[in-house]
């Protein structure tokens, strides 16, 4: 039997019977993907745009209700670029970079998380999560159009999985019964209760943090709020312990109260308890319509490993941290962005099946570094004791007016692209007078190029980027071929590209892995070095 563990805003793939329910022996893919939401899609668009089959198994029919996440960072934004739905998320969202924090009703500072000009892209855009998962559905669709290979079964419960030595067993549930398909390699991306970590048996540690909140997102017309963060704590309106605001299309607003452990939930839920909080925090007079509401408690936790032989986790799936950060869908977009083109180049024979263990190194670094930063957030936010309540008034007090106190003070550390430091992909950092946040490891800064922009010309494929460097068009080592782009800082009057990539040295030689991260980089090409790195950076060294 099929029960719904939540209401669609958009069918988007009903349940059709497919030519696999009926065959006489279990049909073969070489990618499935266990959960039809945004990690699993992601994950459908980047191994499409490769030409690798996939499919997608989701038990539901399309997108649920409930703006849930809301938050979409930066370099969730240009991964999702990459994939051919970056822009039309930006003309949907909210775009803001500017964040305020108060105590009780004073201001005490304000912050601007992308304060230089020269990126596509802004720090952040609000939207709700049901057009986020549209959007990257509509492109799906445009691939499937194009013809690859890519497909979404709605109402296929995955019901059990076995693990053999080159494949995994599934065995599925649909309206017209069971059936069983083969997979080469098997996704989990089915949220944060994963039924593929239980069918597994594995664990899942970490820590449940003991308070509650209440969301209510509201429709209302107010220009007393700017498009932009606002985070309270302490708040005199005296309905939690602390209070964010933040506005998302359509003129609706997310209200996040603290109210604390021990509550009622059911009582809490009520219209008139939440409207309450409301009006007591937004003041006599204000009109709004309620539009959606649900209390949490959250937790940081991961899994132990992300790749148990053929069988891989992403997303809430592999980790889990709280919502003050905006760093979970936009987490798991980079995880997506991590495996796509290592499990391409090893279903392509291009690397060796070691390639994919990188996938697990990588990223349980940025979701130990996640976890790390949301911790730190949530003691801040929700301090567990006399003394550290002491210590947070006063740094609060201190930051409206003294620069140094302002970093101590943490409603959230928001969600920034991770550099995998210390990768086993990584050369030796070669460039000494460079920036450091383009070293190996790091994510590519976008700058600005003529009339357009330079993350766009990192092809999604291994880049030999040059600027006022001599290299040669092509480098091909063991079968994978680097493709020059060759700039000079001519091309970018703002002096951007110079900053980011150059800093003192004169010239500079990257490669660039087809995720836009930095596999090495010198300030000149050396044939021999460079031919080593790109070894090394598709785990053949």
């Amino acid at each position: 039997m099929f029960d719904d563990r939540y209401t669609l805003a958009f069918k988007r793939y009903p349940y059709e019977k497919s030519a696999d329910q009926d065959a006489a022996t279990p049909a073969r893919h070489p990618v499935v993907v266990m959960g039809g939401g945004p990690i699993g899609v992601a994950t459908a668009l980047d191994l499409g745009q490769q030409g690798i089959p996939v499919l997608v198994l989701d038990d539901h029919e399309g997108v649920g209700m409930g703006s849930r996440a809301i938050c979409f960072a930066k370099r969730c934004l240009e991964i999702a670029d990459r994939y051919g739905c970056g822009k039309p998320m930006v003309k949907k969202g909210v775009v803001w970079n500017l964040g305020k924090v108060f105590h009780q009703d004073r201001q005490v500072f304000e912050f601007n998380l992308l304060p230089e000009e020269g990126h596509e892209y802004p720090a952040f855009i609000n939207m709700q999560q049901p057009y986020f998962e549209s959007f990257m559905l509509d492109r799906f669709e445009e691939l499937q159009k194009s013809g690859a290979p890519i497909e979404i079964r709605g109402k296929n419960r995955v019901e059990n999985v076995i693990q053999h030595n080159d494949y995994v067993e599934i065995e599925i549930l649909t309206p017209d019964g069971p059936y069983t398909i083969h997979a080469d390699w098997l996704i989990g991306c089915d949220g944060a209760a994963s039924p593929l970590r239980t069918m597994l048996d594995l664990d899942f540690t970490g820590k449940v943090f003991q308070d509650s909140f209440l969301i209510a997102d509201i429709k209302m017309k107010s220009d007393d709020f700017p498009t932009e963060r606002w985070f309270w704590f302490d708040p005199s309106h005296g309905e939690g312990a602390s209070t964010l605001l933040h506005k998302q299309p359509d003129d609706v607003w997310r209200v996040d109260f603290q109210i604390g452990w021990d509550v009622d939930r059911a009582e809490e839920m009520k219209e008139e308890n939440i409207r309450r909080r409301l009006d007591a925090f937004l003041g006599e007079g204000v009109e709004y319509d309620m539009v959606w509401s649900s209390i949490y408690t959250f937790q940081c936790k991961r899994m132990d490993s992300f790749r148990h032989g053929r069988v891989f986790f992403a997303g809430d799936a592999a980790h889990q941290v709280s919502p003050f950060g905006a760093r979970g869908a936009n987490s798991g977009m980079q995880d997506v962005d991590n495996l796509g083109w290592k499990l391409g180049m090893v279903i392509r024979g291009e690397a060796p099946d070691s390639l994919l263990d990188s996938y697990d190194s990588e990223r349980i670094h940025g979701a130990d570094e996640n976890i790390l930063n949301s911790t730190r957030s949530t003691d801040f936010i929700t301090p567990k004791s006399r003394m550290s309540k002491i210590f947070r008034d006063a740094v609060l007090a201190l930051s409206e007016h003294y620069d140094f106190a302002r970093p101590l003070v943490n409603s959230g550390r928001l969600s920034v692209p991770c550099t995998y430091d210390g990768s086993p992909l990584n050369s030796a950092d070669a460039l000494p007078d460079g920036p450091a946040r383009s070293r190996p490891g790091a994510p590519c800064p976008d700058a600005p190029l003529g009339d357009g922009f330079l993350l766009p010309r990192l092809s999604g494929k291994f880049t030999l980027l040059t600027i006022d460097a001599e290299a040669p068009e092509e480098l091909t080592e063991e079968g994978i071929t680097a493709t020059r782009l060759a700039l000079s800082v001519a091309d970018d009057t703002t002096q951007a590209l110079k900053d980011r990539y150059l800093g003192d040295a004169p010239s500079g030689v990257y490669l660039i892995r087809p995720d836009q991260h930095v596999a090495a980089r010198r300030d000149s090409y050396n044939e021999t070095l460079f031919r080593a790195a790109l070894r090394r950076a598709t785990g053949k060294e």
